[in-house]
């Protein structure tokens, strides 16, 4: 999710409200701590520099269980962040501490906020050696599906 996106979905909410993909919800509690540009300057495992940027939401967890975050007070936190740091529109990713600090995506499912598992993948698998994965087949449905149309009636051979 873009920012942009995020800032037209805030002012239809009453409450905001993250949750895992395994249907587990932040506490609703939580604060956000956070708001920034992230920048990656890498080079991957095939010799190319990439730059990689997104904007950053952190989430924290307090001891004060009366606090809400309203969806106008986290607008108001991005659009101040957009001003002084001169954000841009890029996708947001989120930082969330379960058992360790954790990096997501951001979605939403029409009344909360999704917190999509990342994953790490290599970015220059033509220089890296990676082979390309084979297609498996299941050599029964293979079999079923030959048979099927190569009847002795079929016209096939």
């Amino acid at each position: 999710m873009k920012l942009s996106e995020i800032k037209q979905i805030l002012p239809t909410l009453d409450n905001v409200e993250f949750q895992l993909e395994n249907g587990t919800f932040v506490p609703e509690h939580f604060h956000v701590t956070e708001v920034g540009i992230v920048t990656k300057h890498f080079i991957d495992c095939g010799g190319v520099i990439r730059t990689e940027k997104v904007v950053n939401f952190q989430l924290w967890n307090a001891n004060d269980f009366e606090h809400r975050l309203k969806p106008s007070k986290l607008l108001h936190i991005i659009k101040l962040s957009e001003d002084k740091l001169n954000i841009e529109d890029f996708e947001i990713e989120v930082e969330y501490q379960n058992d360790t600090i954790g990096k997501y995506d951001l979605g939403f499912n029409g009344k909360s906020f999704l917190l999509k598992n990342k994953t790490t993948a290599c970015l220059a698998q033509d220089s890296c050696g990676i082979p390309a994965e084979k297609q498996k087949l299941n050599f029964i449905e293979l079999n079923n599906e030959n048979a099927s149309c190569c009847t002795p009636d079929s016209g096939c051979c």
